[in-house]
């Protein structure tokens, strides 16, 4: 017997992997979209490592086209909308981003409300809460702070996520099918990776173990490891909570020297390259001029972003694994697959 059948969307996206590994070891059927089939063997050989896979099935479904989603979630019990476009590089036209995460999140939304479905749990990021917002802020961002769209420093994956999370909430303020609505908002999610297919997720320990910068900027970033990301999203599925609930996953909000000094600390000669000193706020600057990770940091040298998490502790019964813990689990998964 199961639980039901989870559609999980974009599953071979590294945060959807380790929420089907969650749901599969709890009992769940889970289905998976993909845009293409080419991509199922090697999902289902990745997380038949650490699951039964006897439940798992997949099908096609884009976020950019009506087609396939009234197929994909037809006998589903709930869907985790996991899937949502994370570039390496900031795109030229801010609409490439936030056309497919705002009109894919309702296409998904729509076809979850026609199906009846129990739970819809989005997945949405720290990025729609904390940006935007007066540099001299020192207070914990809550549940109920919105990143500022209009404000020049917000990226257009910040935008996205914020445009597909309000689309969402505005969406279910319509809804009459009964569905139950939860978002997940986590910070920079760090935790072992599952295979080599990493995505973005894993560029800043990537970064640092290569010792491309000689020391970190300084930069403060809500962390959390991606198993707890997974198990929020079941939990949300789950936990006897009113709907609408927005769930922060951040363990600690970390110094990225700090994430450097633990890799150094605990991975050997494999971290000896991570940073362990800060760099001055000109130098970021100036390797801004013609580096676009440094450019897009440089707006929040110095600036303390803490989240207080006290409420998604409370609902979801949740505590989380140390931010450092993870930091060092994904740089010692990079090292053992050979990405360091």
């Amino acid at each position: 017997m199961t639980k039901g059948t989870v559609l999980v969307t974009g599953i071979s996206g590294f945060i959807a992997r380790h929420c089907a590994v969650e749901l599969l070891n709890a009992g769940y059927g889970v289905r998976g979209t993909v845009r293409s089939l080419r991509r199922v063997d090697d999902v289902r050989a990745s997380l038949a490592k650490h699951s039964d896979v006897a439940r798992l099935e997949f099908t096609v479904a884009d976020l950019e086209s009506d087609a396939h989603w009234p197929q994909a979630i037809a006998g589903c019990a709930h869907v985790l909308h996991v899937a949502s476009p994370f570039p390496a590089a900031q795109p030229r036209d801010e609409q490439d981003l936030i056309r497919p995460a705002v009109e894919g999140t309702l296409r998904v939304l729509r076809a979850a409300a026609a199906a009846r479905v129990e739970r819809f749990v989005q997945t949405s990021s720290l990025v729609a809460v904390m940006y935007g917002h007066p540099r001299d802020r020192t207070a914990p961002f809550t549940e109920s702070d919105w990143t500022n769209v209009a404000d020049p420093s917000v990226t257009a994956y910040g935008k996205s996520k914020t445009l597909a999370e309000r689309a969402a909430r505005e969406f279910m303020q319509q809804d009459r099918s009964g569905m139950h609505y939860a978002s997940v908002n986590p910070g920079l999610v760090l935790g072992p990776a599952l295979d080599r297919d990493i995505g973005t997720s894993a560029a800043i320990i990537q970064t640092f173990l290569r010792g491309k910068y000689p020391g970190a900027p300084r930069i403060m970033i809500p962390c959390v490891d991606v198993r707890d990301v997974a198990r929020m999203h079941r939990l949300a599925l789950e936990a006897d909570v009113p709907s609408g609930g927005r769930y922060f996953g951040a363990a600690d909000s970390l110094w990225l020297v700090e994430i450097g000094r633990a890799l150094r600390e605990h991975l050997g000669a494999a971290g000896r390259k991570a940073p362990s000193r800060e760099l001055p706020d000109w130098m970021i600057k100036l390797f801004g001029l013609f580096d676009a990770g440094a450019k897009l940091a440089a707006p929040d040298l110095g600036k303390p972003l803490r989240v207080d998490t006290t409420q998604t502790r409370r609902a979801l019964g949740i505590e989380f694994i140390p931010a450092r813990d993870a930091a060092v689990a994904m740089g010692r998964s990079l090292v053992e697959l050979g990405l360091a």
